[in-house]
């Protein structure tokens, strides 16, 4: 079992910049670190140490798939039996253009998010998914992108920095 783990101030000072871009240079994590102002190892352990106790799940881009030529998307949820859950998961992680793979505590248990070149294409993903984990498209939700609303969200992990009140 995992002890308890409250993150001090240089952990929340790393989930604060892992939010924003990462340097496009040879060494991202040095560049941070530096701007933390602690080594890179110090960086990379805390960071190791953050994702064994869940706090950061993964580091990953967030694209933009339309100038990438994805023009259609569809988010889809199964109703999946639990003793399938890893099998058909599987099935579903196989394919290039699924981006996202998740359970919930729901009926339809397993969803997921498809885009393609076009309807066609997500269509066609969507059909050898359903043949190879043998689920009928009855026990299916298609949620189709009809528009697109691009969300940011951003935690503050710090809190503000008191105002000067003219006491210098």
């Amino acid at each position: 079992m995992i002890e308890s783990f409250r993150p001090d101030r240089t952990d929340l000072a790393i989930l604060n910049c892992l939010q924003d871009d990462l340097p496009l240079v040879p060494r991202p994590w040095e560049a941070i670190a530096g701007l933390l102002g602690i080594a890179e190892p110090e960086l990379l352990f805390r960071m190791k140490k953050l994702g064994d106790y869940g706090i950061i799940r993964g580091i990953s881009p967030v694209l933009e798939s339309r100038p990438l030529g994805l023009h259609a998307a569809t988010l889809v949820a199964l109703h999946v039996p639990e003793e399938r859950l890893d099998e058909v998961a599987a099935i579903i992680s196989s394919y290039a253009e699924v981006s996202h793979n998740f359970q919930r505590d729901h009926d339809y248990s397993l969803w997921f998010t498809i885009s393609a070149k076009d309807e066609a294409g997500v269509e066609k993903v969507v059909d050898e998914i359903l043949k190879r984990s043998g689920i009928p498209a009855s026990d299916m939700l298609d949620l189709p992108t009809i528009r697109r609303i691009k969300i940011d969200v951003r935690f503050s992990f710090l809190p503000a920095q008191e105002p000067n009140r003219g006491q210098d």
